[in-house]
């Protein structure tokens, strides 16, 4: 009767009725050509849980890297096709991802630590103190060979493309994760990051100073550096939008604040010329085009509904191009159970790591004599049944 039930099992699984995708079922990624104005999967056929972070090759905008809440994905060819990455590395959550200048290399953190490929065949371990587990965002700058890692406590830095990193101003910056980072692109590549709701900036990773002459003290929570024009820096928190024309010296309000208090946002991006701004936001994703003096939550279509907004990465090769992703479950609760999961991990001594592996294997032992036993007894019946004929 068992043999029966699962030779049909898949054809009972194949005849229940199947409905059209729903974009609000799942979480995934979606992407912009047009700044925001309509968006497409990027991840079509795929079921994601949670996207937790995307990033274009610098090299070839068809050459991406998807970090989701059960694995590591990679296409190259613009999402039409992915196949799962390292396997044997990013078999659960991968929190953040970034390529490296040569569009090759690249860096992936899980809550074991942050890995580094080179050739985008081999993943490596980098060298980064397990204080920092797990990393919530890694960023590479263009030139300098500089990374920078969001850490569960501090900020991290490498000056060896992601070789090895080490903490920076534990003396200044806060004992916990920093929310949001951007690198201007002036000569120094000059670093920016929010931590503790203040806005902190550096031209070198080492010597860190606050810019926040305007700002609502310790209730900022992303940063974002205009490409378009020199010197010219925003932020947002507190349910508003902020500026800088003199690299952080002055902020000044732009726009209306947002129409529902007590939104957490997680990313901006902008397009100054056309007066758009994007929100990624725990609400969803919030647009404005009128350079933020009215605010719509931008859903239904394609876009999820009342689904978080987490990552919005830009395309390095298209200004009007971006990525957005959307998670079923709260991203604060993901990166809570992460950081368990990594303090699990650096807990694990020999002794419990032995019985961790030898507890699966007493199972499979019992069952197998168990199986043996099973199996001696009906040839025993068999053979006594043969006796008697």
């Amino acid at each position: 009767m068992l043999r029966r039930f699962f030779a049909l099992l898949p054809l009972l699984v194949l005849s229940l009725p199947a409905g059209g995708h729903d974009p609000s079922a799942w979480g995934g990624t979606y992407r912009t050509r047009d700044f925001g104005r309509s968006w497409l999967a990027a991840d079509a056929g795929l079921f994601i849980g949670a996207s937790l972070d995307v990033a274009v090759s610098p090299t070839d905008p068809h050459h991406l890297l998807y970090a989701t809440d059960t694995r590591l994905l990679r296409s190259r060819n613009g999402g039409r096709n992915w196949v799962q990455e390292a396997p044997d590395i990013f078999y659960g959550p991968t929190l953040a991802v970034t390529f490296l200048d040569d569009g090759k290399g690249a860096l992936a953190s899980t809550a074991a630590g942050i890995f580094r490929t080179e050739d985008g065949v081999s993943w490596q371990p980098a060298g980064i103190a397990q204080s920092a587990l797990p990393v919530r965002r890694i960023v590479a700058a263009t030139t300098s060979g500089r990374v920078i890692a969001l850490g569960a406590r501090g900020v991290f830095v490498s000056t060896d493309h992601g070789r090895n990193f080490r903490r920076v101003a534990t003396d200044l910056l806060p004992d916990q994760p920093a929310s949001s980072i951007a690198i201007q692109h002036d000569p120094h590549e000059s670093m920016w990051i929010v931590a503790g709701g203040e806005v902190w900036t550096s031209s070198d990773a080492s010597d860190w100073t606050p810019r926040m002459a305007g700002l609502p003290k310790g209730r900022i929570e992303t940063v974002f550096a205009d490409g378009a024009t020199p010197r010219r820096m925003w932020a947002a928190g507190n349910d508003r939008v902020f500026v800088s024309d003199d690299d952080g010296g002055i902020w000044r309000a732009v726009g209306s604040p947002l129409p529902e208090p007590g939104t957490v946002i997680r990313e901006m991006a902008l397009d100054p010329a056309a007066g758009t701004i994007l929100l990624a936001s725990h609400r969803g994703l919030l647009r404005s085009l009128d350079g933020g003096d009215t605010w719509e939550l931008a859903e239904g279509g394609t876009l999820p509904v009342h689904l978080e907004a987490g990552p919005l990465r830009p395309d390095p090769h298209e200004a009007q191009t971006w990525y957005i992703g959307f998670s079923l479950m709260p991203y604060q609760e993901l990166w809570r159970r992460a950081e368990q999961g990594s303090n699990l991990l650096t807990q694990l001594d020999p002794l419990s790591l032995a019985g961790l592996i030898a507890f699966p294997l007493l199972l499979l032992l019992v069952g197998i004599l168990l199986a043996r036993y099973l199996l001696a007894r009906q040839q025993g019946r068999h053979a006594a049944g043969s006796y008697v004929r």
